[in-house]
């Protein structure tokens, strides 16, 4: 459907800005999907009143995203082979980029319109992976050379370890406060009138103030990744290489993409042809010039496809069962310092993510809240049940953001919450629990079939 459209061509451009609409809004609705969990500690113990919660979880967020680094960003992008960010016929990724946006935006609206807690994280990459797949079968390439699976796996394990650890070390953690702690109003319902003491108050408001802050550090670096990859493809002369790459790391970027031949040569898949091609294409180019702002507009873009591809290869490599271990380290070296070049972000783009994340936990978190508030257990949500659900939930999904592991704040606060239920005696509501569960595993294959279809149809000739 969009394979002949010209790269530079009206209508290009103006699929490439619906696309970035697009991603604004996955960010904005990401926000009051995922970050309501946040705040439906300190709103249901009667903490803070809801308006004070949000705009208090909406700046955190805003602050998670532009201190949180882009780790997580480009964890996702490299779960797409080089081919589909950079297309070998010179069009932009309008396919790619519009099956990506379309269906996790779909799933993300349609479970939050049902008031079902459901994982962003787990939308986008099915959605990845779906046009990852469907590119492998289109390409004639078999699935394990054309999806990362060692990046999918490390991906999938982070998502489903996460969320048990939420659920058991939130329930041990109510357990050790109920052992420890005499003031027995903390574990009982809160009212309007009868408020938790200021302490449990403070505690309440600053691990809300934390997951707000790791959710943004963690889920907020998802859309970086993908506002890069439309910017790229609407002005790819200006944001196709990193123009904070100067001088000094051109003889670096130049050394590496020479090391890499012999290393791609010698260990590669069935791709290695075109990335020492693209090793050689580079070192030539790269030579020549003092700063990447020498390098002329035009090839701006075939230089990054050519960083993707020998990137990828290296990536191989490294993974190789036939590589030495000498080799192997090398061959991770040499992709970090060639990622330099392509991987980044402007504080602009992160400053769009962060507002985009901001203001839509500020509006539409109501659906959310109630469920995690009053539907996964049998009772109210308690002051101690909401602190431990939030400390566990804050230390995990931090800890993730600056690891680069991309993790899901919705399930580690959902199922921390259900942990002390069940930790309280109280009981979780069956129904409920299993709806979250339902939409947990349900999410990645409808996304990847969701994704893998749009993909199909847009790519069509």
């Amino acid at each position: 459907m969009f394979a002949a459209i010209a790269p530079s061509s009206t209508i290009a451009l103006a699929v490439l800005v619906f696309c970035f609409v697009l991603v604004l809004a996955f960010e904005f609705s990401n926000g009051f999907h995922d970050t309501a969990n946040a705040v439906a500690t300190v709103i249901y113990t009667h903490s803070l009143k809801p308006v004070p919660a949000v705009i208090l979880s909406g700046t955190l967020n805003f602050l998670g995203v532009v201190l949180g680094g882009i780790a997580v960003a480009f964890t996702l992008v490299e779960l797409l082979p080089p081919d589909v960010l950079t297309p070998p016929n010179g069009n932009p990724a309008i396919a790619m980029l519009l099956a990506l946006f379309l269906s996790s935006l779909i799933w993300n609206v349609a479970t939050w319109w049902m008031g079902i807690p459901c994982s962003s994280s787990h939308a986008i990459i099915g959605s990845l992976m779906g046009v990852a797949i469907v590119n492998s079968i289109t390409a004639s390439r078999g699935l394990g050379e054309g999806v990362d699976w060692s990046q999918v796996w490390s991906v999938l394990r982070a998502l489903f370890i996460s969320p048990l650890l939420g659920f058991f070390l939130a329930g041990l953690l109510f357990r050790v406060l109920n052992a420890v702690i005499r003031d027995r109003t903390l574990f009982e319902p809160t009212t309007a009138d009868r408020r938790p003491a200021w302490w449990v108050r403070g505690l309440l408001i600053l691990t809300c103030s934390g997951v707000s802050f790791a959710h943004g550090s963690n889920d907020g670096q998802k859309s970086i990744g993908l506002i890069m990859l439309t910017i790229i493809g609407i002005m790819p002369a200006a944001f196709s290489l990193n123009p904070e790459a100067g001088s000094v790391s051109l003889p670096a970027l130049v050394q590496a993409a020479q090391q890499a031949q012999p290393l791609i040569q010698r260990y590669g898949d069935d791709e290695k042809r075109i990335a020492v091609s693209d090793a050689q294409r580079l070192a030539a180019q790269l030579g020549g010039v003092k700063a990447l702002s020498g390098i002329p507009d035009q090839e701006r873009p075939g230089l990054r496809d050519a960083v993707y591809h020998v990137s990828a290869e290296l990536k191989t490599v490294s993974e190789s069962r036939e590589a030495t271990a000498e080799d192997k380290a090398t061959a991770k070296k040499l992709h970090d310092t060639l990622h330099g070049a392509v991987e980044y972000a402007p504080i602009w783009v992160r400053l769009l993510s962060a507002v985009c994340l901001g203001l839509g936990t500020m509006i539409g978190y109501k659906r959310i809240v109630t469920t995690i508030g009053e539907r996964i257990g049998n009772r109210h949500l308690t002051p101690a049940q909401g602190a431990s659900a939030e400390l566990v939930g804050g230390a995990l999904i931090g800890t993730a953001g600056f690891s680069g592991l991309p993790v899901s704040t919705t399930h580690i606060i959902s199922s921390g919450v259900a942990g002390t239920m069940a930790g309280s005696g109280a009981g979780v509501q069956s129904r409920v629990v299993w709806q979250i569960a339902i939409a947990w595993v349900a999410t990645l294959p409808a996304t990847v079939v969701l994704s893998g279809g749009l993909f199909w149809l847009f790519s069509a000739g």
